[in-house]
């Protein structure tokens, strides 16, 4: 099984000791950064940047032909958006402090640990890929435009802060980072896990797990595997969906509501990049893109304790919130189209005509299942029709089911009672009051009276009748 490389661009490593070389290489692809390309001689470093990107440079400044200070002074000329990581026998804090002041990303003395190495490296991956990310969003924002707009073609939309969350999601394709993905159920967090994980090119599988429900000893068996005889009845050895994902990406739904003990594994595995299966003496390299979703706040379950601010901080790297149905209901003559054509197509009937009311009256309600229910909804209206215009009845007993006729009905958007009025203000009268909701309802359903007295409460000839008084 062939490992991808990380990063995508090759880490320059400079000194001319050859010995120094093979013990940084072999440190750094320990911890899975494994695109490493060396040079012994001073001489080459500006052909070989001018020739091939570098994601990050380890130099060293004592070196014959070209000195190190003068060496770095050169690349951070023409290549200032390289971060440069100094590593030197010389411990003079006047060498750090000219250094630094040059342009250098850290300073390291010889003999550097393994664990300062690899942290101050990753260190630097991470704030390069932050600046390059930074820079392809502004890019992408200001043309307007998606570089590959198929990938999210399961995604039916037409709203500007859909549009963009698909501008960011290109913006961050190529980030090792974890992507975190809330929003509430049925909004299509999944498509957009799947649309992240064909942006970012990787020749692996995407493969899925739902975290709720699992106990701890599931999650590690599971994720991890185990080796043979690892514990009672483990007869043969088991491969976990992180290396089932090798070279891919790991989608954690729920992720909410995974175990205590489960988070702190996963955590690990995001630090350190590395995993034991079960029963195992020595870690495997993960070489996965960790993609998450959930529809709970996780920063609330952070407040409470039942979710690690450790984990949340290294999850929210890169975070898309999929806004629900309600706040992009200029989608709705999109989806309702789309959902009828695909369910006709599916239940080998013709595409039905819906009758001119059906837009105002979805256009009032809540969807609390957000596009999964408003699916469901159709193919049950389209399932269960006779004749060429479709029957609003289905659609209208499904709502009446749930109990709200309006988004501003329910319990999320309702003003509370004491937020209706100010002390300033006079109480308006009864017959104010009325005046102005019957007014608000006939805006609301586009003069439609049957569908504004569903709003109201009340009968179609009451609302009439209180109509024609006002005039």
């Amino acid at each position: 099984m062939k490992r991808s490389l990380f990063p995508s661009d090759p880490i320059l490593l400079v000194d001319d000791e050859a010995n120094i070389l093979r013990g940084f290489k072999l440190a750094l692809g320990s911890a899975g950064i494994n695109n490493i390309l060396l040079c012994h001689d001073p001489r080459q470093v500006m052909s070989l940047l001018s020739k091939n990107k570098a994601e990050v440079i380890l130099l060293d400044l004592t070196m014959p032909f070209i000195p190190g200070d003068k060496l770095l002074s050169m690349i951070v000329e023409k290549f200032p958006e390289i971060p440069v990581i100094v590593i030197t026998g010389n411990n003079e804090v006047d060498m750090a402090v000219s250094c630094m002041k040059t342009g250098t990303f850290d300073y390291m003395v010889k003999p550097v640990e393994k664990n300062r190495l690899v942290s101050g490296v990753k260190h630097a991956i991470e704030i390069r890929g932050l600046q390059n990310e930074n820079q392809m969003l502004k890019e992408r924002i200001l043309s307007g435009n998606l570089e590959s707009p198929e990938v999210f073609s399961d995604i039916i939309t037409n709203n500007r802060t859909m549009l963009g969350l698909f501008q960011y999601a290109e913006s961050i394709a190529q980030s090792s980072q974890p992507v975190l993905i809330t929003g509430e159920t049925g909004v299509g967090k999944e498509l957009m896990a799947k649309s992240v994980h064909t942006l970012c090119s990787r020749k692996g599988p995407l493969i899925t797990v739902n975290a709720a429900g699992i106990d701890d000893n599931i999650f590690s068996d599971t994720l991890f595997g185990h080796i043979k005889g690892a514990f009672t009845g483990a007869d043969v050895m088991r491969q976990g969906l992180i290396e089932k994902a090798f070279g891919g990406s790991l989608f954690l739904d729920e992720i909410g509501d995974l175990s205590p003990d489960s988070q702190v594994k996963l955590l690990r595995l995001l630090q350190e990049g590395e995993y034991f299966p079960l029963g195992a003496d020595l870690p495997k390299i993960a070489d996965v893109r960790i993609i998450v979703a959930t529809n709970h706040d996780l920063q609330a379950l952070c407040e409470s304790g039942r979710f690690r601010k450790d984990l949340y901080y290294r999850l929210c790297s890169h975070h898309i919130h999929i806004p629900p149905l309600y706040e992009r209901l200029d989608d709705l003559p999109l989806l309702m189209d789309y959902f009828f054509e695909t369910t006709a197509r599916s239940l080998g009937r013709e595409i039905p005509s819906a009758p001119s009311e059906l837009i105002t009256l979805l256009s009032n309600y809540n969807f609390p299942g957000n596009i999964r229910e408003l699916k469901t909804m159709i193919h049950d209206a389209v399932g269960s029709h006779k004749s060429k215009i479709l029957s609003m009845d289905r659609f209208e007993t499904h709502i009446k089911k749930n109990q709200s006729f309006s988004k501003t009905v329910s319990k999320k958007n309702f003003p509370k009672h004491d937020s209706w009025f100010t002390g300033s203000e006079p109480i308006p009268t009864l017959d104010q009051a009325f005046r102005a909701l019957i007014a608000e309802a006939m805006k609301r359903s586009d003069n439609n009276q049957s569908m504004a007295a569903r709003f109201l409460g009340i009968t179609r000839q009451r609302l009439a009748r209180q109509l024609k008084s006002f005039s």
